[in-house]
């Protein structure tokens, strides 16, 4: 197994199930042990420090050891642990969480409902769409449309709406009433010689002709990130959002906004939403809510369809849906004081100062052999090696060069994440320039030591 007896290691082994992981593999291998985190930078069990450079999971924007976060959970605990949100209760740090983030939502949202997770916001979400459907006496107004390579969650509902094999594969999924149209990734789908905006067109005409194929009245609600993250930060390709939006008002279907990952800064402006033009009916959040320093997650709607939600609890006597930590008290306390921090900071306004120059520095390798693709925005960004530059061929199998990359930039100091053979980069929002130098120039020695090893494995391209 390769793990001392009884070492940390060795019992990590032995008792947990980890997720995302090859447990076979973990058997062999072990784990990495992260023992504490300050700033952007993390240390593991041998005293290495990294530079965190995925935020943990797209998450910690504030970076780690913020002593507010630390504070603002302490007294909330001290005040008041827990309590709930059922039966017209509520502990206060909710009450003005909630006016917070409908005041600075995307659109024009009217309330807002707490779940603990991504998955489970926009597990929610689903669920509050079908009850708005039959609330206005439509049953049959039920199927959800997300897309291909879209990344939503992992409980049964969201991660039907997750377009990823890994995530269907052998868990029997994805449910009924769940479709997938096309990915809109310009790079790999464009026809020889097609725009961006005539690509855009045609995405936008796979969505119409999908909808028409189910009837559009069986149709109640399109779910997409602004920008995919996990299916491998692919941005959409110009006038995308707008003609989806088109066709989704011409049919009378809800737009979902999950703004888990480009939410609160991460795209050049506070919501994703804003810097795509989207007008959603819904918008879910989690993450950087609370820079991931307690679980919270939040579903945000319109009040227009709050209000059916709403006349359909008059009519039941209830709204038969929450969790046990819906508005956990600490939780929100920890994410009021992080948009608070926001605000002071004018995140968003940092995020676009800095992004060109990560966005810049990895766009100089745009022209290395292993190099297909660079693309981003804001503080997102992603890296795709191919096996073939000339016809974008990727490797089989496909996953090998992307954890060997992956692989040499921890061993230079930097954590990234491996998607596939595509390397994203989404380091916390208070990194400085220095760091974002150490991340371009951390990914510029693996890739030339990736490089020389697809040579040596015989993995290029004759």
């Amino acid at each position: 197994m390769g793990q001392r007896p009884n070492s940390p290691a060795a019992r990590d082994v032995a008792y947990h199930l980890h997720p995302y992981t090859n447990a076979r593999k973990h058997e062999a291998e072990g784990p990495l042990i992260i023992e504490s985190g300050d700033g952007v930078t993390v240390t593991d069990d041998s005293g290495k420090r990294y530079i965190e450079g995925l935020a943990g999971l797209w998450c910690t924007s504030l970076g780690f050891g913020n002593e507010r976060l630390i504070r603002a959970a302490e007294q909330q605990m001290r005040r008041l642990a827990y309590y709930h949100s059922f039966a017209h209760k509520v502990p206060p740090p909710v009450i003005e969480l909630s006016e917070k983030l409908i005041a600075m939502a995307p659109g024009n949202m009217g309330k807002v409902f707490y779940a603990n997770s991504g998955s489970e916001a926009n597990d929610t979400a689903i669920k509050l769409v079908w009850y708005y459907n039959n609330a206005l006496g439509r049953p049959g107004k039920k199927k959800i449309i997300s897309r291909q390579r879209a990344y939503h969650g992992v409980t049964i509902a969201s991660a039907s709406l997750t377009g990823l094999p890994y995530n269907h594969a052998d868990f029997d999924l994805p449910i009924e009433g769940i479709r997938h149209t096309s990915c809109p990734h310009y790079w790999r789908g464009a026809q020889d010689g097609e725009s961006e905006e005539d690509f855009a067109t045609r995405m936008a005409a796979d969505l119409e002709q999908l909808i028409l194929d189910e009837g559009p009245e069986t149709v109640a609600a399109f779910i997409g990130e602004p920008v995919m993250g996990a299916g491998g930060v692919i941005t959409p390709p110009r006038t995308y959002w707008r003609k989806v939006q088109e066709v989704l008002k011409k049919y009378d279907v809800l737009l979902i906004a999950d703004e888990v990952i480009c939410g609160f800064g991460r795209t050049g402006d506070m919501f994703g939403c804003e810097t795509y033009g989207i007008e959603p009916d819904m918008v879910t959040v989690a993450k950087a809510l609370s820079s991931a320093y307690l679980p919270i997650s939040a579903v945000m709607m319109r009040d227009e369809v709050y209000q059916a939600i709403a006349d359909n609890t008059k009519k039941i006597g209830t709204l038969g849906h929450g969790f046990t930590y819906s508005g956990h008290p600490v939780s929100a306390a920890v994410a009021l004081e992080t948009l608070k921090i926001y605000d002071e900071m004018d995140i968003a306004a940092r995020a676009s100062e800095l992004a060109p120059r990560l966005q810049n520095g990895l766009r100089r390798y745009a022209d290395h052999p292993l190099v297909g693709e660079v693309r981003g925005i804001g503080m997102i960004a992603a890296v795709e090696p191919v096996a073939n530059k000339a016809t974008r061929a990727p490797f089989d199998p496909a996953g090998k060069v992307g954890a060997q990359l992956d692989q040499r930039c921890r061993a230079h100091g930097v954590i990234l994440r491996n998607l596939g053979d595509t390397l994203a980069v989404c380091p916390p929002l208070v990194i400085e320039e220095e760091q974002v130098d150490t991340i371009v120039e951390v990914i510029g020695k693996a890739l030339d030591e990736t490089w020389e090893w697809v040579r040596q494995e015989g993995l290029a391209a004759a």
